[in-house]
């Protein structure tokens, strides 16, 4: 479907299949081309599927490592917090949360930097938090808060 319809914000480019020309000659072949990167396998950019799983399995952990935090009680909020804190401290030191190693993700600069950095993940953490920005992305499958941070999810298996 997002190949079909593209992003309201890439303009009408984005609804064009990967391969299509629009004329201008501007067209790639597939997602994240013209940032270089490779068609399929490691390097290539991670599938929406495998980043909303990765996604749910952080969450779930998040509210775990909450819960025990707040046993007896339940985590309500704090569930929130815990999952900032460890996105923040593992994308930003490690490039990838313990959902991403389960899926065979990894967060990557564009600018080729080894190190997302502390304030790279902190911003691309809180627009996460405001679920708009990842679920509009553009041609390259890169989603908003990707483009305002500055990297990419790209798969590493």
């Amino acid at each position: 479907m997002s190949r079909w319809t593209g992003s309201w914000l890439s303009g009408p480019r984005a609804a064009l299949e990967p391969g299509a020309d629009s004329g201008d000659g501007t067209g790639q072949r597939w997602k994240g081309e013209r940032l270089g990167l490779p068609e399929s396998g490691p390097g290539a950019v991670a599938g929406t599927g495998r980043r909303a799983l990765a996604v749910l399995v952080d969450f779930a952990l998040s509210a775990g490592v909450a819960g025990l935090l707040t046993y007896p009680d339940l985590p309500r909020n704090w569930s929130l917090l815990a999952w900032f804190a460890i996105t923040v401290v593992a994308v930003g030191f490690f490039g990838f949360t313990p959902g991403h190693a389960l899926f065979g993700l990894r967060v990557a600069r564009v600018d080729g930097a080894a190190l997302v950095g502390p304030p790279r993940a902190a911003l691309r953490t809180a627009l996460i938090f405001l679920v708009v920005p990842a679920v509009v992305w553009d041609a390259d499958g890169r989603c908003l808060h990707d483009k305002a941070s500055g990297t990419i999810v790209i798969r590493v298996r």
